[in-house]
């Protein structure tokens, strides 16, 4: 121990001064950046922010036509021509390293028409492509990238409609446009704030809790599909991979409570246990509709099979499923610590429920999990229920387009992408927000009456009428068929009043927004 504090000490005697130096190196050019980019940000954020969404969008669609160049064009080509290839995606011994960088030039330019003084660059620049882990390594920062950005741009969005709710503007100042970087000012402060432990409390499992709570909720993402190629990990039983990682949540909540020593935590946490084991029931059985509907727990081929449009999507098949939707809906606001069953927190009551001990980086890491969840839970519903990454038009209209480049991106954007799926959950997103911010916060025994007497009554009954209809809709009766399609088209128009009446009502308090009271009758700010 002596001697590891021994090299400790001297690496930062011999480093600390060269890190200073470099630090003050770049402390003047930072703040010369700063002064030139932060009016530039101020007046553009909006067109950076929108740039920044195309510039995600295109660089996925980029990397994945790459993929596919190096599968298809060298890969699969070579390996017809009769070039020895013996392994491309595995890292077993040397001599299964795939195609050489040589070999690769040879291809590009017999097959891809590239340059001889090109394909001296690219060979090299493709050579690692071709392995499976260097393509994981690169779906695992993309997938990391998303999980970080997701919290931080909900809890703003948050604040947003929260202030909007209540006659205010919400975050304003930090970064300019509406405040956009408040969220990231807030990350680093709570990055240098001192992480405290109480006196009384379980060390090992005091630290342990936020990675028990985070961990499962980055895991959910590696077998959520964002499109029909768009998945790192494709599970022909994603969904009960989900509802499994998700379900450890609960330990880190726990976990947090009972090793903080206060009664407060402790009461947070038993609350936490009683509504997660609780609610998961009537959860999964709701999840079971689409599965009984479809045949599958591959959540690609649960969307493919609602691929022809709006009319087609599960959540109008039946009554059962257009109900059953809505249960889980709500069944998922509990599982995810959601108002109005936030009782695991209740600031009213608990001070801050499980969080009460904790601070900094660990206080963060509850939330980045929470809304991480909440994205997941609407990926679900999205994925089962609203027709995943397919639009509301149907996919023959597209078909028709053809199969070139062009037509890809029109295809994409228009009728099939994970552009449809992602504004699928920010919708939903928006509407658990809404209901946080609208609904009080109810009893715990409200709570679990809500669950034990009305949800998973609900759920099952509509888990064996699913069963019903689905055993109906095999038989050959065309008198069934046509209580099936008029019933689809009555839910699908039900779900079109929906559908226009969100945009009409928020149009509406736009125009009248000058009959509010408080702060929005003025305009307080240049872009409020």
């Amino acid at each position: 121990m002596r001697i590891l504090l021994w090299k400790l000490w001297m690496g930062y005697r011999i480093f600390g001064p060269i890190i200073e130096l470099l630090m003050a190196m770049f402390r003047p050019f930072a703040v010369a950046m700063y002064r030139m980019g932060g009016p530039i940000v101020a007046q553009m954020a909006g067109m950076i922010l929108i740039s920044a969404v195309v510039a995600v969008c295109v660089g996925v669609w980029a990397h994945a036509m790459l993929f596919g160049f190096v599968d298809e064009s060298i890969l699969a080509t070579a390996a017809s021509a009769g070039v020895e290839l013996t392994g491309a995606f595995s890292y077993v011994s040397p001599a299964t390293w795939g195609l050489t960088p040589s070999q690769i030039a040879v291809q590009l330019q017999q097959v891809g028409g590239v340059a001889a003084n090109m394909s001296g660059v690219a060979q090299y620049l493709l050579w690692p492509v071709q392995f499976g882990i260097v393509r994981d390594l690169v779906g695992l920062g993309a997938l990391m990238g998303l999980f970080n950005i997701i919290p931080v741009y909900t809890i703003w969005w948050e604040r947003k409609v929260a202030g909007r709710i209540q006659s205010r503007l919400g975050p304003m100042r930090v970064g300019g446009w509406h405040g956009w970087s408040q969220s990231p000012a807030d990350g680093i402060k709570l990055l240098l704030k001192e992480d405290l432990i109480p006196d009384g409390a379980d060390a090992p499992l005091f630290r342990l809790a936020p990675y028990f709570n985070i961990i499962p909720s980055a895991l959910a993402f590696v077998a959520l599909p964002f499109g029909a190629t768009y998945v790192f990990r494709e599970l022909d039983v994603a969904l009960i991979f989900i509802l499994g990682v998700l379900g450890v949540e609960v330990l880190g909540v726990m976990l947090a409570g009972w090793a903080s020593n206060n009664k407060w935590s402790v009461y947070g946490a038993m609350r936490e246990a009683c509504q997660m084991v609780s609610y998961e029931i009537p959860l999964g059985m709701a999840l079971l509709l689409p599965v009984v509907t479809t045949g599958t727990l591959n959540l690609t081929k649960i969307v493919d099979a609602q691929s022809g449009g709006w009319f087609h999507w599960l959540v109008f098949s039946s009554p059962f499923a257009f109900i059953g939707f809505i249960a889980f809906f709500v069944a998922s606001l509990a599982s995810c610590k959601r108002a109005p069953f936030d009782l695991p927190e209740a600031e009213s009551e608990l001070v801050a429920g499980f969080l009460t001990e904790y601070s900094g980086i660990r206080w963060s890491f509850f939330f980045f999990a929470e809304y991480a969840a909440m994205f997941v839970v609407c990926g679900l519903a999205a994925i089962l229920f609203l027709g995943g990454w397919h639009s509301p038009l149907p996919a023959s209209w597209g078909a028709a387009l053809g199969d070139a480049w062009y037509a890809r991106g029109v295809k994409g954007l228009l009728f099939s992408g994970p552009v449809w799926f992602v504004a699928k959950c920010v919708f939903l997103l928006y509407v658990q927000i809404w209901i946080r911010w609208t609904l009080p916060r109810i009893r715990i025994d409200q709570v679990l009456y809500a669950c034990v007497q009305v949800l998973l009554p609900l759920t099952m009954l509509m888990l064996l009428g699913t069963t019903v209809w689905v055993w109906a809709s095999t038989s050959e009766c065309e008198t069934w068929a046509m209580v099936t399609a008029i019933t689809r088209y009555v839910l699908g128009g039900i779900g079109l009043m929906f559908a226009f009446a969100f945009p009409a009502i928020a149009a509406y308090g736009f125009y009248h927004r000058r009959a509010m009271v408080g702060n929005l009758v003025q305009d307080a700010m240049p872009g409020s």
